[in-house]
């Protein structure tokens, strides 16, 4: 699974947000919250909902779909956990007019462009619109970014004696084949953003990725990078001891490991974190609307924000609600220090774009695999 104009994240300019901006929602919001019920019954009479790629032990989502459908008798469908963005998007085209199509997508921003183009999307904004930052979302409410993380590292101690802090120290020989991502690249917006880190790392910028794609294929020419996509499973067993992913991807690793493995997580040093954000979009040919409506409305309320937080990703919303007050402190003693977040930017939807074009072009060349 699974970009904006440049923004730092952090909590301490969360905390200067007014209330005036926690609470702007406006006549919009009651206007939405006050249809919420006739919502929530027309739910109920279609029953289930069809979601697509979303892997329980992803941002929560687990727990959320089992919240959402205990609390609303619906029946959820997770076709592909463990697929891709590109995938999500087929799903709605090749599915179009059928009862299994999709009805919602999380797509990395990229995608969510692609597919508001081809009008795979039907609009609609959620009550909640308002505390969406306007760079995160399409302004006709086609897609909407829900959460964001950033590169990391997790590192199984078990089998990796030293543990690696850069991205150079990848390039040891004493990490043969350990070094993994999410997928391929091409593919997966997690892999994408693996590559765009390693560039900001190796001299490139939001407008060069070529200094991570090369990066990539020096691993993969020294024997460490290792083509086996990179999971819970592959991290706590060792088969991808060292895997680059999202942070809240690797922290729920690490949580899960428990008793099993032990897991190190840290965000590179010496190098600008690099994040990235995931959209939500109701598919145009939803056999679900109304439930898929009221599943975006669960995602972006209070609850539904607090939940992605709970799996480690940020909400969307963030800003929001820790101006508000709404954030448990011993949730928020469970993330990493804010003071490793303060410099997290975000490529353009421009510089992604181009990016993409730059890596499907030079990916298969440099990194040989097979």
């Amino acid at each position: 699974m699974r970009d904006v104009s440049t923004l730092t994240f952090n909590r301490r300019t969360a905390l200067k947000l007014t209330a005036a901006s926690v609470f702007a929602g406006g006549f919009g919001a009651s206007r939405a919250l006050a249809a919420m019920p006739a919502l929530e019954a027309a739910a109920k009479k279609e029953g289930a909902l069809n979601v697509i790629t979303l892997p329980r032990d992803w941002a929560n989502y687990g727990d959320l779909m089992d919240t959402f459908a205990a609390r609303y008798g619906v029946k959820i469908d997770d076709a592909n956990p463990d697929g891709t963005s590109a995938e999500e998007l087929q799903a709605i085209r090749s599915l179009k007019g059928q009862s299994r199509g999709p009805d919602a997508v999380d797509v990395g921003p990229s995608f969510a462009v692609t597919g508001a183009t081809e009008k795979l999307f039907q609009p609609y904004k959620v009550a909640t619109w308002n505390e969406i930052p306007a760079d995160l979302k399409d302004p006709n409410g086609l897609w909407y970014g829900d959460y964001f993380g950033v590169t990391s590292f997790a590192v199984n101690t078990g089998v990796v004696k030293n543990v690696p802090k850069t991205w150079a120290d990848l390039l040891k020989p004493e990490y043969k084949g350990m070094v993994a991502i999410g997928g391929s690249p091409l593919k997966a917006g997690e892999a994408f953003g693996s590559v765009f880190a390693a560039s900001l790392a190796n001299g490139g910028s939001f407008d060069d990725i070529k200094p991570g794609i090369e990066f990539f294929g020096k691993l993969n020419d020294i024997g460490n990078f290792n083509p086996v996509k990179a999971d819970t499973g592959t991290t706590v067993t060792g088969q991808t001891p060292i895997a680059i992913k999202w942070d809240y991807l690797n922290l729920a690793i690490r949580d899960g490991a428990a008793g099993k493995a032990d897991i190190k997580v840290l965000l590179p040093e010496g190098a600008p974190p690099f994040g990235n954000f995931y959209c939500q979009a109701i598919s145009a040919y939803a056999p679900n609307p109304n439930t898929a409506k009221l599943w975006m409305e669960y995602l972006y309320s209070d609850e539904g924000q607090l939940g992605f937080l709970k799996g480690y990703a940020h909400p969307i919303r963030f800003n929001a609600l820790v101006a508000a007050g709404k954030v448990p402190a011993e949730l928020l003693a469970k993330l990493p220090s804010p003071e490793a977040y303060k410099a997290v930017k975000f490529a353009s939807q421009e510089q992604s774009n181009a990016a993409k074009k730059v890596l499907a072009d030079m990916w298969p060349k440099v990194v040989k695999l097979g």
